[in-house]
Formats: structure tokens, C-alpha cells, sequence
């Protein structure tokens, strides 16, 4: 497939922070993508919760299943608009490396719990695992991706002006250029993550019967969708309802995001990759009806969803085991695995609470339940 002049080129890709000689069979974007695919941070995503705690049901999605949806709309999008399909493969599917056990509920507790020592930010937490956490090479820590997987991922929600601790540690070292937009790539694995939490949640809370189509009829886009699919699906089972109104809502949101991401494209006609970086505003966007329907639609998962009940239990549990497995092993570092425990001992406090931290945050959900149970209750063996 012909790039467009705006993607970026992989024949001009700015290499990686230690150099490596180029693989004869693989652009770099593809050998990124592919190191992610084989990391160990990746396969804990199977049993990291998106909104329901793995073993509620095995139908629902998973960090896991979310990364590899987003992955496959992000994929389509930049085909269609002339973008390099492996790096915004690649970029999809390592946006959640970083997210702790027990979905948001997990990142707020171990924020909260870290705020003394700087905080925790799941996105800067994703670049950490790619450029430090992950031990597979002789030569260096993390996967020693390309410059424009990195830049992607830890800018592809805009430029940052006040960046998290460690983007800007890291920043120090292999300019990143925070101050710019993102690849359009980049913009383009963002925005599929919307599209496809959004669309995907809408599915799972009607699957847990949090709320089923009748509340959903007055939504924008989902109202259109839904009618749709009653229309092709009369006298049929309502999972089948259900799946064909969620991909006309999927194909309704894509075809929006690339009708206004050409006209943007046209506006600017951006030479090169990197006029896209120093442009105004994003390239990759909804037209502003669907923009405003995508908050609507957030605006009602948020109240019907995130916040019922049934959710509510979870998370309130989920965020006080997180929170009490942190205190714990930073009260007493002596208690971690001996890797770990090496790694806290070689600093202060500060020290302790960034290797706990990593700690936590790279647990699955059940790890980080039987881990609590190993810290708390005497009659379990550590």
C-alpha cells in the first residue's frame, strides 16, 4: 500500500535509543509491534479487568480483548487514510501496558497511594514498562522500541506541556518532542481506543443487563443504530439485536472519524509526518456532531454503567485491596519477592515506593487477590 506524505516513513524511521542493525524480513513498526506482542506485560492484559473482574464471566472484555479490538479498528482506519498500519498496530496494542490490576478502579488507588511519592499515571506507567521494566535483551532494559512507537505513546492524547514524572526523566534523555502533537499514527490508536471502549461497553453492560436497548433508544448515533438493527433483525434472539446495533454504531463513528480527518488532512495538506506533529490542532478527529455524541454516550456509561451498583461493589473492593497490598509491602519491603526486594533496598523511601509501585501495577487482577491474601491472612502460606 502507497503512504500518504503525512504518515511516517519507515525508510526514515529515527531508530532506537541503543542501535540495533535492521531485520531483513521486518519494517521497524512491525518488529515493534511484534516485541510488544511477545512481552510479559502484554499477556497479563488477559487477566486485567476492563470494567468487569475477570472471573465474573468469560464473555467480557479484558485489558487483553479491548487492546486487540482497538488494534483491529485502529489498523482499519490508517489504511483507509494512507497511514503505517504497523506502527499504529503497534501503538494499539501497547496503550494499556501500564494499567494496574482492577481497571480504573486499581489506577485511582494506586495514585492515591502514591501521591506522596509523585502519583501513578497509567500512560506513563506504559512507557516505563517499554523502555525499562521489561528484561528480555542482553544489552538493555525494555524492548528498545523506535523512537516513533515511544513518541506515540507517551503523547498520543496531544502535546505535554507538564509531563508525568518519568515521560520527563525520560524525555531528558531521548527527546521525545512533548511539546508537538503525536504522529497521526499515533492520533489515530487513540482515538480507536475511544471508539472502542465506548462501542464495546454499551455491548458488555447490555450483556450484564446493567441496561438493555430500550435505554439506550434516545442516544445519538446509537438511536439511528439501534433502529437499524431492529429493522434486519426481526424475530431474532436479542444477543443478535444487540451485536448488529453495536457495529453499525462502530461503523457509524468510523466513517464520521475519517470523513473529518480528510477534511483536515485537506485543509492543512501536510508534507511530511512531522507537519502533522506541529499543526494546530489533531488531524485524526470526530466532525463536531459525533464529537458531541461521543460525550453523550460517555455521559450515560458513566452514570448506568461505571457507577451502578453491581460495578460499584467491585470497585470500591478492588480499590481498597490495591490500596492495602501498596501499604503493606512499602511499610515493609522485606515482604517483596527477592528481585523486587533487591531493587527497593538500593534507595530511600522514595525508592521503595516506585519498585512497590511497579510492583502492584504489574499484578493481574488474581494475582493481586491471592497477593492480599498471602499479606493478610495467617492461615495462607506466603
Amino acid at each position: 500500500m502507497t503512504l500518504g506524505p503525512y504518515a511516517v516513513q519507515p525508510a526514515t524511521s529515527r531508530g532506537r535509543l541503543h542501535p540495533e542493525p535492521e531485520a531483513p524480513t521486518r519494517s521497524p513498526y512491525q518488529r515493534d509491534r511484534d516485541r510488544i506482542i511477545h512481552s510479559s506485560a502484554f499477556r497479563k492484559l488477559q487477566y486485567k479487568t476492563q470494567v468487569f473482574v475477570n472471573h465474573e464471566g468469560d464473555f467480557y472484555r479484558t485489558r487483553l480483548t479491548h487492546s486487540i479490538e482497538v488494534a483491529q479498528i485502529a489498523r482499519s482506519i490508517a489504511r483507509e487514510l494512507g497511514l503505517d498500519e504497523d506502527l499504529t498496530e503497534a501503538l494499539a496494542l501497547a496503550h494499556d501496558l501500564g494499567h494496574p490490576p482492577f481497571g480504573h478502579a486499581g489506577e485511582e488507588a494506586l495514585n492515591l497511594a502514591m501521591k506522596p511519592f509523585g502519583g501513578f499515571d497509567h500512560n506513563a506507567q506504559s512507557l516505563r514498562v517499554v523502555t525499562l521494566l521489561e528484561s528480555r535483551y542482553a544489552g538493555w532494559d525494555g524492548l528498545n522500541l523506535t523512537w516513533e512507537t515511544l513518541e506515540g505513546l507517551a503523547k498520543h492524547n496531544g502535546p505535554l506541556r507538564s509531563p508525568p514524572a518519568y515521560i520527563a526523566e525520560y524525555n531528558d534523555r531521548h527527546k521525545l518532542e512533548l511539546n508537538t502533537h503525536a504522529s497521526a499514527e499515533a492520533q489515530v490508536a487513540a482515538i480507536a481506543d475511544d471508539v472502542a471502549y465506548h462501542s464495546h461497553d454499551l455491548d458488555d453492560g447490555m450483556r450484564a443487563r446493567l441496561f438493555g436497548p430500550d435505554d439506550i433508544a434516545h442516544l445519538p448515533v446509537v438511536r439511528e443504530a439501534l433502529a437499524e438493527a431492529r429493522v434486519s433483525s426481526l424475530d431474532v434472539p436479542p444477543p443478535r439485536l444487540r451485536h448488529e446495533t453495536i457495529r453499525r454504531v462502530i461503523n457509524a463513528m468510523i466513517t464520521d472519524l475519517i470523513e473529518e480527518t480528510r477534511r483536515r488532512l485537506d485543509r492543512l495538506d501536510p508534507k511530511d509526518a512531522d507537519a502533522v506533529r506541529r499543526a494546530k490542532q489533531r488531524m485524526v478527529a470526530f466532525g463536531p456532531a459525533m464529537a458531541e455524541a461521543h460525550m453523550v454516550i460517555k455521559d450515560f456509561l458513566f452514570a448506568r454503567m461505571y457507577r451502578h451498583w453491581r460495578v460499584n461493589r467491585m470497585t470500591t473492593k478492588a480499590r481498597r485491596l490495591t490500596e492495602e497490598v501498596f501499604r503493606l509491602l512499602h511499610a515493609d519491603p522485606s515482604l517483596l519477592p527477592d528481585d523486587w526486594r533487591a531493587r527497593a533496598s538500593e534507595g530511600g523511601t522514595q525508592r521503595a515506593a516506585t519498585v512497590v509501585g511497579d510492583y502492584v501495577a504489574g499484578m493481574t487482577d488474581r494475582y493481586a487477590m491471592d497477593e492480599h491474601r498471602r499479606l493478610t491472612d495467617i492461615t495462607v502460606s506466603g
